[in-house]
């Protein structure tokens, strides 16, 4: 029996006006929303959202609230992030309780921290609710770990360009060294130059790589290929999580999320 009744009586902390809450929405699931997050979603009088939030979860919000479309995708026209600072900004001094629903977690190659920053230099109550990464949850969605003691004890997390829209400069024999899993947002565009930068600093063709589409959605699709040749793939789903290394192998007894259990819309 649901008892999401008496989370009512728990005194959630106030989101207040002229305040804002930026929000991790989770990796697509709805069901994998915070408590907090669902707090915030049902006090908020002003939604701001990404593109990747899915509609389902928006549907769980206040149903008098103001939803603002915020989405950034690369290669499409997307609104500046300055833009978006503004927009929180604006609606917080017209003393409007204000979500920022991003997908993911806001801090993790999200924009959360610029964001933010502008809200403290302008003044602006915040508070940032976590989400569940889609580099974690979705990776988990497609029966994938990122560490298991049998195969890793680091992991290393990149995004797949820098501001300019291009892949990133980086130490690439160095982030080799550093972790035996990479877990790669945002790197579908420049696939086949990240995996030859990677190979060229030393890193094997024959190691496994798993691309999460959609995570944790009923449209999730996976590919398991080697960095050899995921370089060559073409027309892969986005979003898409990367992930390289030996936990890859565990989809073989992991890969729980079957199709008959995605008619539920939760997760």
């Amino acid at each position: 029996m649901s008892r999401f009744s008496d989370l009512d009586g728990l005194g959630f902390p106030e989101l207040s006006p002229g305040s804002v809450w930026l929000v991790g929405a989770g990796p697509g699931a709805p069901g994998l929303l915070t408590l907090l997050g669902y707090h915030a979603l049902s006090q908020a009088d002003a939604i701001v959202y990404d593109a990747l939030v899915s509609p389902d979860l928006l549907a769980l919000g206040n149903p008098q609230a103001e939803r603002i479309h915020a989405g950034k995708r690369g290669g499409k026209p997307s609104p500046r992030q300055a833009d978006i600072s503004e927009t929180l900004i604006a609606l917080a001094r017209a003393g409007r309780r204000v979500l920022r629903l991003k997908g993911g977690d806001p801090f993790m190659f999200g924009r959360g921290g610029e964001e933010a920053g502008a809200l403290f230099r302008a003044g602006i109550a915040f508070r940032i609710v976590p989400g569940i990464s889609s580099g974690l949850g979705g990776l988990a969605y497609a029966g994938i770990p990122i560490t298991h003691r049998d195969a890793n004890h680091s992991v290393l997390f990149l995004t797949g360009h820098d501001e300019t829209g291009e892949v990133a400069s980086l130490d690439w024999e160095a982030i080799n060294r550093a972790a035996p899993v990479l877990v790669m947002f945002m790197s579908v565009k420049h696939l086949g130059t990240i995996t030859s930068r990677l190979m060229a600093a030393g890193r094997a063709g024959d190691e496994s790589v798993a691309i999460v589409s959609n995570a944790a959605t009923p449209q999730q699709s996976v590919i398991e290929t080697t960095l050899a040749e995921a370089g060559a793939l073409q027309d892969i789903a986005t979003p898409a999580i990367v992930v390289v290394g030996p936990v890859v192998a565990f989809r073989q007894t992991l890969d729980w999320y079957a199709p008959e259990m995605r008619s539920n819309r939760l997760g």
